[in-house]
């Protein structure tokens, strides 16, 4: 007789197709939860991701409103004081104007100037106040750049800024698109760089345009966040040629470098974005004529 044909037999086959069946249904099972969890840990941390980012939006926004509150106290100040000597010239006045008309009428002209200048101060309060009340959503300018560096480096960067050539002023909405394009690219190193990551930003100033630069280590931020030795980190980070032509040839999109290209094509800027292989990202904007271009054409209108 058959061994697999007796009764015993039979009934450990079934037996083991029973647990078999058993097993391979509680790996369905945890299967599916893991990927259930691995969903909803990555929403999560893509919810952490965006509340970092609003975090650093209304960081920015209070530097900006400290800024302006700041500035309004000092001219409140300057004002109080202005105010101030005005009484006490005017109290001058009214002693010596029984005595000597002549020096009361000397006087008079001193009075004069020192009101116009305390009410220049105040209408220049006045301004700041406005600007806020009317600031529905805060236009930073290149003025905030170190409030959003200092942002920046709290959420993890270590950013770096130098500064060539002689600055010179730009219309509002060029600082604008400046800035932007400049927190736009920190917040990309951040992203995807991660913690720890080093960037360099760089000013360069011409006498009509502006270059903004912005590189950062990432892919060897990435190797040192690893635990790597630095010997290891290089032989991590090595690369071909053919990594340095696919630098040179591939174009990246995404919704955040489509706004900052726009942003730089506004004013007559091209903005490139390339891997920098076994290092990490570089981001270079450059406008030949910013300082004559107002968003529109680039006429020079001081001519």
């Amino acid at each position: 007789m058959d061994a697999l044909s007796s009764p015993d037999a039979r009934g450990l086959v079934i037996a083991a197709g029973i647990v078999g069946g058993v097993l391979l249904l509680a790996v369905i099972v945890l299967l599916i939860l893991w990927l259930r969890a691995a969903r909803l840990l990555r929403r999560q941390r893509d919810d952490r991701s965006e509340s970092e980012w609003d975090r650093i939006d209304r960081e920015l926004e209070l530097a900006e409103h400290a800024g302006r509150f700041r500035i309004i106290r000092e001219l409140q100040d300057v004002a109080v004081q202005a105010v101030s000597r005005l009484v006490a010239q005017a109290e001058g006045i009214r002693y010596a104007a029984a005595s000597d008309p002549e020096a009361a009428t000397r006087s008079a002209g001193t009075l004069e100037t020192l009101a116009r200048d305390a009410l220049a101060d105040l209408r220049r309060a006045q301004s700041v106040v406005r600007e806020g009340e009317s600031a529905a959503m805060p236009q930073p300018s290149l003025h905030s750049a170190r409030d959003l560096f200092r942002v920046m480096r709290d959420a993890g960067l270590d950013v770096t800024f130098t500064e060539t050539g002689e600055r010179f002023e730009l219309r509002p909405g060029a600082e604008l698109a400046v800035f932007r394009i400049l927190q736009g690219s920190l917040e990309n190193a951040l992203r995807h760089g991660g913690t720890g990551t080093a960037v360099a930003v760089g000013f360069a100033w011409t006498d009509e345009g502006l270059q903004v630069s912005v590189d950062d280590d990432g892919i060897r931020s990435a190797a040192r966040r690893a635990g790597l030795s630095p010997d290891e980190v290089d032989q991590a980070t090595q690369y071909t040629i053919d990594d340095d032509l696919r630098a040179l040839t591939e174009r990246f999109e995404g919704a955040g470098l489509t706004e900052m290209r726009e942003r730089s094509a506004l004013f007559g800027g091209i903005l490139n974005a390339h891997t920098v292989p076994g290092v990490g990202f570089s981001v270079s904007a450059v406008f030949p004529s910013l300082r004559f271009h107002n968003g529109v054409h680039g006429v020079d209108l001081g001519r």
